[in-house]
């Protein structure tokens, strides 16, 4: 069977337990699709829904054959979800957006427009959030405002999921654990353009958020895992051997005072737990700079072997009967 030609935008909607949600979004989808005047697909992404939304999604699926359902076999996350999603989408642009409609579809347009202007991604800016202060808004913009200061990169709202990317710059990214939220981040190490428009925010109607304050958590450590990667991930001894030397020389400066204070001084050693500090901190030193090196030769390792996905699918659902690329 030939293969339809490729589309120029592809939607991808994580979808975990939307059922109520999913036919009023798909309506709003099919409007903005309809109205664009080039050629579109709609990518659900069913991130192992205990609800119906699988049989809603499939139900879509039927009566448009934009629309394709990916079905996860768990709950693997939001970011596997849209890994899973940036490996299936054909669009020379990809759009994502979550499945609880808090997100407007109209805003669409506005990111392609922008997308237009030489940009490789736009991120969206929940300025008047429709959510509760002290549980969402909150956490939301102290994260927000570190993960600014630390990367560099000047944006108000990373945890939006409205953006709008170009095709190339996504999917030269690999994400784990909760790195969708720092995309933008990531891919500015590749050199990218990125802007940031207003955007819409509704209030949730249907279902219950999936946010819980305890993700702010989860969101500090990849923070520090982010940092990690964007300065050091491909020099690991840089960072590792510099924090042994440091932590060797002192040990060895500590060492090389009280030696001299026994010899010369004739100061006692043996009731001096600086004595052990000493010591402690240059096997320490050694240590680092031993997981350094190691740290350099996985690093070199993980760059040739090949790509592993984070997500396995149960079933796929397209009228175009594509597969993933590599049989993922």
């Amino acid at each position: 069977m030939k293969t339809p030609p490729a589309p120029r935008l592809s939607l991808i909607v994580p979808v975990y337990n939307e059922e109520e949600n999913l036919g009023p979004l798909y309506g709003e989808l099919r409007r903005v699709c309809d109205g664009l005047g080039f050629g579109c697909e709609i990518l659900f992404i069913d991130d192992g829904s205990r609800d119906g939304s699988f049989a809603v999604l499939a139900g879509l699926q039927k009566k448009d054959r934009r629309v394709k359902v990916l079905r996860l076999r768990k709950n693997f996350g939001q970011t596997a979800a849209l890994s899973a999603g940036f490996d299936y989408a054909r669009g020379e642009i990809i759009v994502t957006l979550d499945a609880d409609l808090q997100n407007d579809p109209r805003d669409i347009p506005r990111l392609l427009a922008k997308i237009s202007e030489g940009y490789d991604i736009v991120n969206g800016w929940r300025r008047k959030r429709r959510d509760r202060f002290l549980t969402r808004r909150l956490p939301s913009n102290a994260a927000n405002w570190l993960i600014a200061r630390i990367t560099g990169i000047r944006l108000h709202d990373f945890g939006c999921t409205l953006k709008a990317f170009r095709s190339e710059v996504v999917k030269s990214i690999k994400l784990y654990g909760e790195l969708h939220r720092f995309i933008p981040a990531i891919a500015s190490n590749i050199g990218v353009r990125i802007a940031e428009i207003e955007v819409h925010h509704r209030p949730r109607i249907h279902g219950k958020s999936k946010y819980n304050i305890f993700r702010f958590v989860k969101v500090i450590l990849d923070m520090v895992l982010l940092r990690f990667l964007m300065s050091y991930s491909t020099r690991p001894l840089q960072i590792f051997g510099l924090i042994g030397l440091i932590s060797g020389l002192a040990g060895a400066v500590l060492l090389a005072v009280m030696t001299y204070q026994r010899l010369f001084q004739q100061v006692g050693l043996s009731n001096r737990p600086l004595l052990l500090g000493a010591i402690l901190l240059i096997v320490l030193g050694v240590q680092l700079v031993t997981i350094g090196l190691l740290a350099e030769i996985q690093v070199r390792a993980y760059h040739e072997a090949s790509g592993k996905t984070i997500y396995f699918i149960r079933e796929v659902l397209d009228s175009d009967k594509r597969r993933l690329p590599s049989g993922k």
